[in-house]
């Protein structure tokens, strides 16, 4: 079993798997990746995927269409289950325990690793209340104060609590683009979960919108962990204090070239494809 701590760089990283170490702080690790490879059919998608994602940090995945990162992204909690064809080799940690060996049930892991994904996607049919408080109450809590409680706190911490609480019946439908996808991180958040998954989570929304998610991932990072895959380079640079980039190699595979943080990704990467990408000389 891995240690729940590791030391992140503010400087260099030698390899692409490897986690920073020079002038290193103590940061606690929420998720660990040890040659993680996913398949389907039995070709391969992504391969080789080695870093740690540190506790109440941002960390983005990047690189072309192609490279894996989407499918990298659902394999951290098992979204790909529900796939016949999909296999996922390698080591998962959630805070040192094997996400897909260990003793850790599917619905457990989905509240402790919640997941936004590219296009929001609230239940139509219900009310705003109802959304955010629907994974509580399939958990079994009934308790109205409890789920009052977690509606308020999640919307606050969504940035959607002033603009709805006076309509938290209404149909969910009838929210703007960008605040339906807010209200899927409410209802992520109200499982309180030590990881945030999202999937590109601005990719559909206009720049107002864009912008206020990316504000809302800089405070979110202070009670949750966030791992985001994004193809905007000028956003990972914004939001993310880690980066991995990831490319698909010759066999069309996606493969991790490069894990650091964000800083040294953007401004002294190690490997020549990492820069050739951040310059835009590809991709």
């Amino acid at each position: 079993m891995l240690e729940n701590t590791t030391e992140i760089a503010t400087e260099a990283v030698s390899t692409a798997t490897t986690v920073p170490t020079t002038t290193t702080v103590p940061v606690k690790v929420a998720m660990s990746l040890r040659d993680v490879a996913v398949s389907f059919n039995d070709r391969v998608a992504v391969r080789d995927a080695t870093f740690d994602i540190a506790q109440n940090r941002v960390t983005s995945l990047i690189g072309p269409s192609g490279s894996g990162k989407t499918t990298l992204l659902r394999a951290l909690n098992r979204l790909h289950d529900r796939t016949a064809s999909a296999k996922v080799t390698g080591d998962i940690l959630l805070q040192g325990t094997d996400v897909y060996r260990g003793d850790i049930t599917l619905t457990e892991l989905r509240s402790r690793v919640g997941m936004v994904f590219q296009r929001p996607n609230p239940f139509p049919t219900m009310s705003i209340r109802d959304n955010v408080v629907s994974g509580l109450r399939f958990s079994g809590i009934k308790k109205k104060s409890l789920l009052d409680d977690a509606l308020e706190t999640s919307l606050r911490s969504a940035a959607l609590w002033d603009e709805v609480d006076n309509r938290l019946k209404a149909p969910a439908s009838s929210l703007s683009g960008g605040q339906q996808q807010r209200l899927c991180i409410a209802r992520a958040l109200a499982m309180n979960p030590e990881v945030l998954l999202m999937d590109e989570p601005t990719s559909a929304l206009d720049p107002v919108a864009t912008l206020r998610i990316e504000e809302l991932m800089a405070s979110l990072k202070q009670r949750v962990t966030v791992v985001i895959v994004t193809h905007n380079m000028q956003q990972a640079a914004r939001i993310s204090d880690d980066c991995a980039f990831l490319l698909m190699g010759a066999d069309r595979a996606g493969e991790l070239i490069e894990f650091s943080t964000t800083e040294k990704i953007f401004h002294n990467p190690q490997d020549s494809r990492t820069l050739d990408y951040i310059s835009g000389r590809f991709g």
